[in-house]
């Protein structure tokens, strides 16, 4: 698509998920579904708020895909990747908006993000398989093993992205950073179906950061927060292993390095304190950044390190070898976990010295 063309449909999905989240939002209002009740122990926003915005991005999603094949005569045609991961969105999106009307087990959370992943896996026979050169040493294949490995990657990062959705378009704006960076670097950015995903998050955006005002919030929901988290890890996995996008899986990695190194960190302290990693909590990274700066500047902190990580990433991929980034990733592992422990202690003697 031309650029005049992708501005337009970018246009149309932002207007057309501001309609539809404003709809279900009203809806879930009136009816008393779907409502997140702050409790003063995690959830500090100030007002009951609904948990209808993945259902929103979704159905915008569908709703402007639609639009877009009738302007252009697609009869409904559906690349299969596309249309398989349009499908089993549905089930996703189903089955977490009852986590979020009746909290279900974390097993069963689990083996739903196992079974999507494997459907997909299945059905399209696209899985992580060549990890690229990572260690200098040629690349990396990994044959049978590449299908538990990939199932491992899926349910990591939707997990990641689950988790950091802690404050207002945290989750949303860092899924459309990842997504941005990805579809430049790749190209996919001219697919229709990157552009309008992208849009219908836009829109979304808007009531989750208030901008029409601070009574008509909404908030992801778990449902939300999976979907935003499953799209980027299969459009990443598609681009790293499709030799017409060809990105080296090492760089996508740096284009989801905080949430995923934020999730890796928690499930090791949590294991070591002998707490369920699934556990609500404030021990996050967004959590230990706002005993030092506002939401709104924790957001701002976040997304701005997400890109110009992303953008590093980029710069490696196209002048240096790959196992010179993985070296590098490492490094900054290092650096990450040195702050993120710097911004936990203070956190402790800020609690000590208000007892």
């Amino acid at each position: 698509m031309e650029l005049n063309v992708i501005i337009d449909y970018l246009i149309l999905s932002i207007f057309v998920s501001m309609a539809v989240n404003s709809i279900l939002r009203n809806y879930a209002k009136n009816k008393k579904i779907l409502i997140d009740i702050p409790d003063r122990s995690r959830k500090f926003h100030k007002r009951p708020t609904p948990l209808s915005g993945g259902l929103g991005i979704y159905i915008a999603l569908l709703i402007s895909g639609k639009l877009y094949m009738d302007f252009n005569d697609l009869n409904g045609y559906l690349p299969e990747f596309t249309f398989h991961l349009m499908i089993s969105s549905i089930i996703l999106v189903g089955a977490f908006l009852v986590d979020d009307i009746k909290e279900i087990k974390a097993s069963s959370r689990l083996l739903i993000q196992v079974l999507l992943s494997l459907y997909i896996i299945y059905i399209t026979d696209i899985s992580l398989n060549n990890l690229g050169d990572l260690f200098g040493f040629g690349k990396i294949y990994l044959g049978i093993f590449s299908i538990p490995f990939t199932v491992f990657c899926v349910v990591g990062i939707m997990n990641a992205f689950n988790m950091i959705d802690g404050i207002n378009g945290l989750c949303s704006g860092y899924s459309m950073t990842a997504l941005l960076l990805i579809g430049f670097f790749s190209g996919l950015i001219y697919d229709s179906l990157m552009v309008l995903f992208i849009g219908s998050i836009l829109g979304f955006l808007l009531f989750n950061l208030r901008f029409f005002g601070k009574k008509r919030g909404v908030f992801l929901g778990d449902h939300g927060s999976n979907l935003l988290g499953f799209w980027v890890a299969w459009i990443a996995i598609y681009c790293s292993q499709n030799e017409l996008y060809s990105i080296e899986p090492i760089t996508i990695i740096w284009f989801v390095a905080i949430p995923l190194l934020d999730c890796i960190g928690l499930i090791y302290s949590r294991t070591k304190k002998r707490i369920s990693w699934a556990a609500p909590g404030r021990d996050h990274i967004h959590h230990k950044l706002m005993n030092r700066f506002s939401s709104e500047g924790t957001l701002i902190i976040i997304i701005i390190i997400g890109l110009l990580t992303g953008l590093f990433a980029i710069h490696l991929e196209n002048n240096y070898s790959p196992w010179v980034s993985t070296l590098l990733f490492l490094v900054y592992s290092f650096i990450y976990y040195i702050y993120a422990y710097y911004f936990a202690q203070r956190a402790k003697r800020l609690g000590k010295a208000n007892v």
